[in-house]
């Protein structure tokens, strides 16, 4: 028995962990978001409603569950206070639900105009990020001058902290990007402002989680984009400023990870990638566009046209070894219903090798050919099938290759948005079946 489920994006982000979240949060006391900031766009669609967060954590439209915003976050106020409003408007009590940490860092209009600044400089070699200040924040915390939660409520500090920070942040501004300056005047009146709304919800989130976990609830970690953008283990540079593996979400959250029992990873059963950088198996035409199409392919946060491709079974290896996933959540099975064929990168090309693991660096991952295995589809609906039983044997095939590709079970498959459209072949919360074991079940 498990009592806390981490779930990780094996991609590059928008593979479908809100929904994911959403379920599990229905077994669950506790969700916590522990990296990331409102670059992340979770979708959930419960009973034909659609939802969009981008700060809360996807489990907080459950009653009698705590949602957690952890000191691994970074965290715009507006946004966080402007979301948690649109959602007591349709009479879902957040406010009573949410808790933050003190240590997260506080995203300010600094951090915002530098990002927009940088990508406008770069050009055509822009980075591609959502430009709302997350990087700038992150650099910040790590150069040990940001603000946190904690320093909301200690006005003098506050002050002082802030307007050393302006200083340095307007120099660059004015000096360098030939920007407006921000008046930290400005910042600070609404900094005092919106602090007091959140303090209510101010608390050391990892004594909570660690409280809970002795009690026996169950707990929910939920990452924001996908393992291929983390900084340390993603294409960099094309990644974003916060570690988005397994490992994050103990120090993210205060709670060791001797606490994390359970690593899921969620794949599409294709891949898509938002903004630039490198990916092997995108498809420009042909089955490109259907994907994108049939999948709706856009951005939550930003509403971009995600780019499309093939499942790479390469890069999917690769989030399996730096997450230690337990089990593997397929997602957007339906999108590829219309197929006569269906292809799985299994290996790269470069220079007339073939490479099963990609290269560290982008030039040589640019360069790379994908070396396809292809299997027959199964032109027949999968939309909303919720019984393993229920689905074409071709389809059954394309998943079962895919786990013994990378060594894990597919133990929940998605095959619609709905938050019930689920194949459930193991619970997360329960011990998760080896390989061998889902593959004996597809025999009975």
């Amino acid at each position: 028995m498990s009592f806390s489920v981490v779930v990780i994006g094996t991609q590059w982000g928008d593979e479908g962990k809100g929904k994911v979240v959403d379920w599990l949060t229905q077994q669950a006391q506790g969700v916590v978001r522990f990296q990331g900031g409102h670059n992340a766009g979770h979708t959930l669609v419960i009973e034909g409603e659609r939802s969009v967060l981008h700060l809360l954590p996807s489990g907080v439209l459950h009653e009698g569950v705590v949602s957690f915003l952890g000191n691994g976050m970074v965290v715009s106020l507006p946004d966080l206070l402007s979301e948690i409003d649109a959602l007591l408007a349709r009479g879902i009590p957040v406010d009573r639900r949410i808790r933050i940490s003190e240590a997260c860092q506080v995203l300010l209009p600094y951090h915002i105009a530098l990002d927009q600044a940088r990508e406008k400089r770069r050009g055509h070699a822009a980075i591609g990020t959502t430009g709302r200040g997350i990087g700038p924040a992150y650099e910040d915390k790590v150069a040990r001058r940001g603000l946190r939660v904690v320093d909301l409520f200690t006005p003098q500090r506050l002050e002082a902290q802030l307007f050393e920070l302006a200083e340095y942040h307007n120099f660059v501004l004015s000096r360098y990007y030939e920007q407006p300056e921000i008046d930290p005047k400005v910042v600070l009146a609404d900094l005092v402002s919106l602090s007091e709304r959140i303090q209510p919800w101010v608390c050391d989130v990892g004594a909570a989680l660690a409280q809970m976990h002795a009690d026996g609830q169950r707990l929910v970690f939920e990452g924001a984009q996908g393992a291929a953008l983390d900084i340390d283990h993603g294409t960099y540079p094309f990644v974003t400023s916060s570690n988005t593996t397994a490992a994050q979400a103990a120090s993210g959250t205060g709670l060791g990870p001797g606490y994390l029992e359970h690593i899921l990873g969620v794949t599409k059963a294709y891949a898509t990638r938002v903004g630039s950088g490198p990916f092997p198996t995108e498809l420009l035409e042909g089955a490109g566009p259907v994907l994108a199409e049939r999948g709706q392919e856009r951005g939550a946060t930003t509403g971009r046209p995600r780019r499309c491709g093939w499942l790479d079974v390469v890069a999917l290896r690769h989030s399996v070894q730096v997450n230690s996933l337990t089990s593997l959540c397929l997602t957007k099975l339906d999108v590829l219903d219309v197929f006569e064929t269906i292809k799985i990168c299994t290996a790269y090309r470069h220079e007339g090798q073939v490479l099963l693991r990609a290269p560290i660096q982008v030039d040589h991952l640019n360069a790379c050919v994908p070396i396809y295995e292809e299997l027959p589809g199964w032109k027949s609906s999968t939309a909303g099938c919720c019984d393993w039983r229920a689905l074409p044997e071709a389809a059954q095939r394309y998943i079962e290759r895919i786990a013994e590709l990378v060594g894990v079970p597919i133990t929940l498959i998605s095959t619609a948005p709905d938050r019930e459209a689920f194949i459930v072949r193991s619970h997360p919360f329960q011990d998760a079946p080896s390989l061998t074991e889902t593959v004996l079940d597809v025999c009975e």
